[in-house]
C-alpha cells in the first residue's frame, strides 16, 4: 500500500481509493490529495485522512454508476486493489474510458500451505494434526 501512494505523486489530486477499509492511515502519507474512500462498513482508519469523502455502499457497481460517480467527483485516480474477478471491473474500465491514473495494488503472496486433493489425503491431514483430546 505504500508503494500505492509513492505511485500517486506529490501533486495534488482527487483519488478514488476502493481497496478495502483496512490500511487507509498509509494515505495520510500524503495529504495533499483529497481521498473519495468507498466501502462497505466506516472504516476504523477513515479519520486518519486530513481531506476525504466516505461513500458507504455495497456493489457490484455499472458501469455507468462508475463513470457518474468519477466525474461528479472529478476523480483523477483510482487505487484498488487486484480482485481477480469481472465483479469489481467497472471502475477500472470507467477510469480508464475517462483517462483516469489506475494504481492497482497486488494481492499478497499466498502463503506456503500443504496442499491436499483427494479425501483420504485429507482425513490422513487431519488425523496427523488433531490435538489428543
Amino acid at each position: 500500500m505504500e508503494d500505492a501512494v509513492t505511485a500517486l505523486g506529490v501533486l495534488p489530486k482527487t483519488v478514488f481509493l476502493t481497496q478495502g477499509r483496512l490500511q487507509l492511515a498509509v494515505f495520510a502519507q500524503a495529504p495533499q490529495h483529497r481521498y473519495i474512500v468507498r466501502t462497505i462498513d466506516r472504516p476504523a482508519e477513515i479519520d486518519a485522512l486530513p481531506d476525504c469523502k466516505l461513500i458507504l455502499a455495497r456493489g457490484p457497481f455499472s458501469l455507468a454508476d462508475e463513470l457518474a460517480l468519477m466525474k461528479r467527483e472529478r476523480i483523477e485516480a483510482l487505487v484498488t486493489k487486484n480482485s481477480g474477478g469481472r465483479a469489481t471491473y467497472a471502475k477500472i474500465e470507467a477510469a480508464r474510458g475517462l483517462e483516469i491514473e489506475v494504481v492497482i495494488v497486488r494481492r499478497p503472496p499466498a502463503p506456503e500451505a500443504e496442499m491436499v486433493h483427494d479425501l483420504d489425503a485429507v482425513l490422513a491431514w487431519i488425523a496427523a494434526h488433531r490435538r489428543t483430546p
